[in-house]
């Protein structure tokens, strides 16, 4: 796995909660997004792109690349750009969470997603044409997956930075 060079990887500091999140392009430039199920503490029933929680002892590239494996069987390959840091705070208890989102590339058949059926309802690639299907289930002020997305397939890969 490559890192373009000044690309931020912050550190998580003690007792802060991180995640992580990856927008992945196919070659005709559609962003890839699942569907959380219906049963998912956080989030049900919303369009997501791939990541998870950075656990204990793992920086956030570990934890990048085991959440693109763990959810599509794709292999990371190259982290391009940093798109952006929020803080968000779940409705599930689980308290303030700080969230790295990143534009990466991956190795691996992206016709056919391994996606984790158990958590996932759904795929798709996500095109200008289709971004507004992201809001769905999602209250206003909640489309930080849509606009991200919306950024790097309307902007395109080279010029998407930090949000």
């Amino acid at each position: 796995m490559t890192v373009d060079d000044g690309v931020e990887i912050p550190a998580p500091g003690d007792g802060e909660v991180w995640t992580v999140g990856a927008v992945i392009l196919n070659q005709d430039g559609r962003a890839f997004a699942q569907k959380r199920g219906p049963d998912r503490r956080l989030f049900p029933d919303c369009w997501d792109i791939v990541g998870g929680h950075v656990e204990p002892g793992e920086s956030l590239l570990d934890t990048l690349a085991r959440e693109i494996e763990e959810e599509t069987g794709w292999r990371l390959r190259r982290v391009r750009h940093l798109l952006g840091i929020t803080t968000w705070t779940g409705d599930d208890g689980g308290g303030t969470r700080h969230e790295a989102d990143y534009l990466v590339e991956v190795q691996g058949d992206l016709d056919h997603p391994a996606l984790e059926w158990s958590k996932h309802t759904a795929y798709d690639w996500f095109g200008i044409d289709d971004l507004p299907r992201l809001k769905e289930n999602r209250a206003p002020g909640e489309y930080l997956i849509h606009d991200m997305i919306a950024k790097v397939v309307e902007d395109g890969p080279d010029t998407a930075q930090v949000c």
